[in-house]
């Protein structure tokens, strides 16, 4: 009979030992795998909520406000410095502004004094009701609303907001499709522009027609397409462009820094606030919803990672002491072995082939409880670790109705930001589940074999001091 044979044929000498102690290895091994199970289910979560949040950071003039009258832009020159710091890919600035219909009237937004050459020959496509019943194109036209009431003049057009940005081809952070003409570079200084397919229908221009805007002629260069009305009302320039129309050079009123890794956030923000100083910019990101999103899932790890260690830690103790007892009660036998000739590497191996295939009929049956249990026991630790979690969701914007429409490209990206930060603590936790795959099976067998080695080693050790001469003496 082989060494490892008979250690295994040793397990069945005390059946009622062998069944508890592999119930409670069991336990233990079941628990490990529960945990293993959930560490590799919350960290693949916390990969993807942390793909899904948005890793812009916002940057606008100290105090600015979509209808402030102060001169506190930013400018291009302080903005040199922010691209250049480590892990900003990008940074997108813009310049808004609004432009009235020529021969319209407009009414003074809050009080904000407009520019006398800030006129356009365009007219705006957005339809607009008072009364707040639903008209206009989708179903929606922008609402009015005015401070003390009063109506709109009998030939109000209403403003159209100018985006002077460094990426034209996207607006408030999103891709623009252009199925007409093309975009200019950010940093030219040409008059061309890229106006909505709406504002394009309303005003009868194609791809290389022209219009005025600061009493300057514009061409054309692409339509983009929309389906929100505040994008439908903007015309899009390059930065240099809208700097030179509206005699505001080298000023600049918000920029977006897009961050290499949402870990990143919150060490590139304050190294935005040290570069531009607190008074002179406003910095925000989406960190506080990304932790909000994250937070429960690293409680949930945590508690995995201690009760894994714990649980390969008990099942080592348990299979230790079971193995100790076994070599004291077989202390004799050893003396036995060793006094017919075997060495005490075939002891040792008997023993751990015993041990062996203890922890093996215990990881039997804790594989199959903890394939049962661990979806279960997820959910419940996803209920002990969101019991105080608020969900939240921000959602950015400027003035829809299209007079402030351009300060969403300056505030807008970094709204969404949060928004899909906020959308990202909803996801966070829900429709956790745990799936067993075949590596993990061949994890919890590790796990075993691990067990095993390190709870016979001490065993193991003792019967290399037994001494045949003193057993049998004794005997």
């Amino acid at each position: 009979m082989s060494t490892i044979t008979r250690g295994a044929r040793g397990v069945f000498r005390n059946t009622i030992r062998t069944t508890g102690v592999t119930i409670i290895l069991a336990l233990s091994i079941g628990l490990a795998l529960v945990m293993l199970l959930a560490l590799k289910t919350v960290q693949a979560r916390i990969t993807s909520v942390k793909s899904s949040i948005d890793n812009t950071i916002s940057i606008s003039p100290a105090g600015f406000s979509a209808f402030s009258t102060a001169n506190n832009a930013l400018s291009t020159t302080q903005l040199a410095k922010v691209a250049a710091l480590p892990h900003i890919t990008q940074l997108s600035e813009t310049l808004t502004g609004r432009l009235t219909t020529i021969g319209s009237s407009t009414p003074s937004f809050g009080g904000q004094t407009q520019n006398s050459n800030a006129t356009t020959s365009l007219t705006s496509p957005v339809k607009l009701n008072t009364s707040g019943s639903s008209s206009g194109s989708g179903g929606g036209g922008g609402r009015v609303f005015f401070e003390g009431g009063g109506t709109l003049p009998a030939n109000f057009s209403l403003p159209i907001s100018i985006i002077g940005t460094t990426t034209p081809t996207s607006l408030d952070g999103t891709s623009l499709s252009i199925p007409s003409g093309s975009a200019m570079s950010g940093t030219s200084n040409t008059n061309d522009a890229l106006v909505s397919s709406d504002m394009a229908s309303k005003n009868n221009l194609k791809v290389g027609g022209t219009f005025t805007a600061y009493g300057t002629k514009l061409t054309v260069a692409g339509i983009f397409s929309s389906s929100d009305q505040a994008a439908s009302n903007n015309v899009i320039v390059a930065l240099p462009t809208e700097q030179r129309l509206s005699g505001q050079s080298g000023d600049v009123t918000a920029a977006t820094a897009t961050v290499d890794s949402v870990d990143n956030l919150s060490s590139v923000t304050t190294a935005i606030k040290n570069t531009l100083g607190s008074s002179s910019a406003d910095v925000e990101n989406s960190q506080e919803q990304v932790n909000s999103a994250i937070q429960p899932l690293e409680n949930i790890k945590t508690i995995s990672t201690y009760s894994l260690i714990g649980a390969l830690a008990a099942g080592g103790i348990i299979i230790f002491l079971t193995m100790l007892m076994i070599v004291r009660e077989r202390r004799r036998e050893i003396g036995v072995l060793k006094a017919i000739g075997a060495s005490n590497f075939k002891i040792v191996v008997q023993f751990v082939s015993e041990a062996l295939t203890l922890t093996i009929f215990g990881a039997i049956l804790g594989m199959i409880g903890g394939t049962l249990l661990s979806n279960p026991i997820l959910k419940m630790l996803v209920n002990s670790s969101t019991t105080t979690t608020t969900t939240s969701t921000t959602t950015g914007g400027g003035f829809r109705g299209g007079g402030g429409g351009g300060f969403a490209g300056g505030i807008g990206a970094a709204g969404r930001g949060l928004g899909a930060a906020g959308r990202g603590v909803g996801r966070a936790l829900t429709n956790l589940h745990a799936a067993v795959g075949y590596d993990l099976l061949l994890y919890g067998l590790a796990a075993a074999f691990i067990i095993a080695v390190i709870g016979s080693a001490l065993p193991a050790w003792l019967i290399a001091r037994v001494r045949p001469a003193e057993v049998l003496r004794g005997e």
